[in-house]
């Protein structure tokens, strides 16, 4: 398989789902009325936010507050934990993937989350899914008798390739000799910051005739940067998942001189940029990321995507105390982000990417206990003749 540290270990938060239409029109409503009562209720006040858990609890006087906008309401309404845990849920919703930017139309999250999100976004609410069968990543790709796959960023995963699926991961030397330049890291003290510092990056190598790539974790920040540089009069492109289908266009000319492509984690993985004339001769392809990821070979994949084959390029990490990632996993010590030297700000950085790989590897490895849980549970059930 190709990107098989993606597949075999990224993918496998979740477990994989055969599902068919169920529910009715009363679910639908029932969304579309905890998204009105989502809406009134105060941040800090009536719920408090955990970012590093991606939850939301509510406080006593929004559990107060939800029972009095509730009280009109029927049916599931009635019961105080069901109640809860329909107001605390958030066209067509379609879901992005988080580490490569693609639109996943097929897929659905499980127990309501995707109708909240469409009566929040205020979209028709469909029919819940029922689960037809299970099984997790781990024990499915298990069950190949001969498994191998290929990927430039399987080195860092290669402890749980082998505890998970038993397999080795062996090391091939490139092609043609690497001359990749990685640059110094640069970490801003605001999100302000360092959006000043990437244009600045840009119009640097823009100036030279140099190919830029900007690599952004979202949508949203790909096109807060497009309106950046557009107001610098920066002419640019835009790849992200609203775009998907211009991809290999503007992947096949992201290395001519003086293009600037902006893009998430999607562009190009895989893919040899090719180089315009007098590009190599200028530095090749600068590639700048925005922010740094949970997993330290997401930003690797990224910074792939130039110096390929024996091209000359070069890459640079431009991140801010602000981001997500700090906010997540280093929450308790954001009072002392500010006081760092500049020096020892990357280290942070990576503190937080250590964390957040635990935290992955855990939630991993709770799917496939409970995957093998269910599989002990149903081995006693019997067959019926």
């Amino acid at each position: 398989m190709d990107e098989a540290d993606s597949v075999l270990i990224d993918d496998a938060v979740t477990p994989l789902i055969l599902s068919g239409m169920g529910g009715n029109r009363a679910q639908a409503e029932t969304y579309v009325a905890a998204a009105g009562i989502a809406e009134a209720l105060e941040p800090g006040r009536d719920y408090r936010v955990d970012r590093r858990r991606r939850d939301v609890e509510l406080t006593e006087a929004g559990r107060g507050r939800v029972e009095e906008l509730a009280a009109g309401l029927r049916g599931v309404w009635r019961g105080e934990r069901r109640r809860e845990e329909l107001v605390l849920q958030e066209g067509q919703a379609v879901i992005v993937d988080e580490s490569t930017g693609r639109t996943l139309p097929d897929r659905t999250w499980r127990a309501g989350l995707h109708q909240a999100i469409e009566a929040r976004e205020a979209l028709e609410v469909r029919p819940m899914r029922d689960t037809l069968a299970r099984i997790s990543f781990q024990r499915f790709f298990n069950r190949y008798e001969h498994l191998s796959g290929m990927s430039g960023t399987a080195r860092e995963a290669r402890a749980e390739l082998w505890t998970t699926y038993r397999r080795p991961t062996v090391v091939l030397p490139t092609h043609r000799p690497g001359r990749r330049d990685v640059l110094p890291t640069v970490v801003t003290r605001t999100g302000a910051e360092k959006w000043a510092r990437v244009v600045e990056e840009i119009e640097r190598a823009h100036a030279r005739g140099r190919p830029v790539l900007v690599g952004t974790p979202s949508i949203r920040e790909s096109e807060r940067l497009s309106e950046l540089l557009s107001e610098r009069d920066v002419e640019h492109r835009v790849l992200n998942a609203r775009r998907h289908a211009e991809e290999a266009s503007i992947i096949a000319s992201a290395g001519q001189g003086g293009r600037v492509t902006v893009a998430t984690n999607m562009a190009g993985r895989g893919t040899d940029i090719a180089l315009g004339e007098g590009v190599a001769d200028a530095g090749g392809l600068h590639v700048v990321a925005t922010s740094f990821h949970e997993s330290a070979r997401v930003d690797r994949q990224l910074f792939g995507r130039g110096a390929r084959q024996g091209d000359p390029g070069s890459a640079r990490m431009i991140a801010s105390l602000e981001d997500e990632l700090l906010a997540r996993f280093l929450g308790g010590l954001g009072a002392l982000r500010g006081a760092v030297p500049r020096s020892l700000r990357p280290a942070l950085f990576r503190i937080a990417q250590w964390r957040a790989r635990g935290a992955a590897r855990a939630q991993r490895r709770s799917v496939l206990d409970a995957d093998e849980r269910l599989d002990e549970a149903l081995s006693f059930a019997g067959v019926e003749h």
